[in-house]
């Protein structure tokens, strides 16, 4: 009697080649978290630590527009890898970013615009409130999100539950052997890549034009910016483009910016770098008014809070 052929065992691709970039910032960060753990604390490291959960957020970002395998496996693996990682559930983008963000637009329906929060403004102490003030209307969604899976997709409404299993069984478990290498080496890195993942809306959109909010209207609700931070971050700077195709792979948003958007959005809306124009605006707009950024948006148009 012949014996069943035994199975080959069938690695998981990428969707994509470029995202081995993704693949090395998701190990590297943690790798870097490890050995200093084990090492004790060095700047050479920490700030390149630092860096990486920025990565991780563009990352988890990406992996929710499009998954980052072509197996279903690879890809629930990822989800909880990035949830360990980023210090916050993977489903969240789901209510949050693509039934919300992109469905709107900035929009008077997006909950987390801009302008939403004390008019619209672009300075420094926007950009840094901003993030509590988009985590306190964006936690509501989530909420309801899960109400709704739970009643009509309980598989999918346990698999949610689950990431938060992960997450906060992870920060029990560092804290509980050793909570100031917990809370430096992990959960501080965890809340800076946070903190950048909600304030980019506000670096992307403050200031720019609230009133399209659905797809082939104006151009100008976004702010794109050019340079090092697309190499380095995934083309996250390149934010028209990606808003008009969101379901294409990252690296194809160079293109798509300079052949069909960067032509038709007002041209205060595409800057050539994003750590020029923080400083420019939230540091030198401070103190000199010509510096400071203009809302493209009429104050009669600013749907009401």
């Amino acid at each position: 009697m012949r014996s069943p052929p035994a199975r080959r065992l069938v690695l998981p691709r990428l969707r994509h080649w470029r995202d081995w970039q993704s693949l090395a910032y998701l190990a590297l960060l943690p790798a870097l978290s490890a050995w200093q753990w084990v090492h004790g604390f060095s700047w050479l490291l920490y700030g390149p630590m630092l860096f990486l959960t920025l990565g991780i957020s563009v990352i988890h970002h990406n992996h929710a527009h499009m998954r980052l395998w072509r197996g279903r496996r690879a890809n629930r693996f990822t989800d909880v890898w990035l949830t360990l990682l980023q210090g916050h559930p993977t489903f969240v983008f789901w209510p949050a970013h693509v039934a919300n963000h992109h469905r709107f637009r900035h929009g008077p329906r997006d909950a987390a615009r801009t302008y939403r929060f004390g008019g619209d403004t672009n300075h420094l102490w926007g950009y840094l409130i901003h993030p509590l003030q988009a985590a306190a209307v964006l936690y509501p969604l989530f909420i309801a999100w899960l109400a709704t899976l739970r009643r009509h997709w309980p598989g999918a409404w346990r698999y949610c539950m689950t990431q938060y299993a992960w997450w906060l069984g992870s920060w029990a478990a560092l804290l509980a052997l050793d909570w100031h290498r917990a809370l430096l080496f992990v959960i501080l890195p965890q809340l800076h890549g946070l903190h950048w993942l909600l304030a980019t809306n506000y670096l992307q959109h403050a200031h720019a034009d609230g009133r399209p909010g659905t797809k082939g209207g104006s151009l100008d609700y976004a702010r794109n910016f050019e340079g090092l931070v697309n190499p380095l971050l995934f083309n996250i700077g390149l934010h028209t483009a990606h808003h008009e195709h969101s379901h294409i792979h990252w690296s194809e948003l160079g293109r798509l910016h300079r052949e069909c958007y960067r032509a038709r959005v007002h041209p205060a809306l595409n800057e050539r770098g994003l750590l020029t124009y923080m400083a420019r605006v939230f540091v030198l707009g401070a103190l000199v008014p010509r510096f400071r950024s203009r809302s493209l948006m009429p104050a009669s148009a600013l749907p009401p809070p």
